[in-house]
């Protein structure tokens, strides 16, 4: 299988991704790595793995349909087979949800449905809440609202995190 991953900033999800397809614990290679913003760390990290890794600035096109025609265009030259949104700090349109429909994953840093959308780890802390998580879902024309694969929860720590308003949320083993 061929994964196309989308990302706009450090790239922290493709490494994890790039790593299990190396280590073959995800039976499937990276293709393409698309980034929407310039100098991203996404960009360093698909070229040091030699995937092929192409700059996408959204605000070159005049509208998102644009924007997502010329994504759909860049995966199909990659023979994508399924595309995972890795931090991809963009909304998907109707042009995309319909070119991989049902093939479109999103890595979100919440137990859905708690938390959706943007600032999800901050809307959790703000919240108070003791737990926290990611989850892998499919992406439907909701905000965070597809089928939801698989969670992992993790604590969160309330004393020794200055640095974060007090609170901090761990990494899974």
């Amino acid at each position: 299988m061929r994964i196309g991953v989308l990302a706009s900033g450090t790239g922290s999800n493709l490494q994890a991704i790039l790593d299990g397809c190396a280590s073959r614990s995800i039976p499937a290679e990276v293709a393409v790595v698309i980034c929407n913003i310039p100098g991203a760390k996404a960009l360093q990290r698909a070229e040091a793995a030699r995937v092929p890794a192409v700059l996408l600035p959204h605000q070159k096109f005049p509208n998102r349909d644009e924007f997502d025609r010329e994504l759909v265009l860049t995966l199909q030259k990659h023979r994508v087979d399924l595309l995972c949104l890795a931090g991809f700090m963009r909304l998907i349109g109707p042009v995309l949800l319909q070119a991989f429909h049902n093939r479109i994953l999103n890595i979100h840093p919440s137990l859905l449905p708690a938390f959706p959308g943007l600032h999800a780890v901050r809307q959790a802390l703000a919240a108070g809440a003791r737990v926290a998580g990611c989850t892998v879902h499919v992406v439907d024309a909701g905000t965070d609202s597809g089928p939801i694969l698989i969670q992992a929860a993790v604590p969160v720590r309330r004393a020794g995190a200055r640095s974060r308003g007090g609170a901090s949320v761990s990494r899974a083993p």
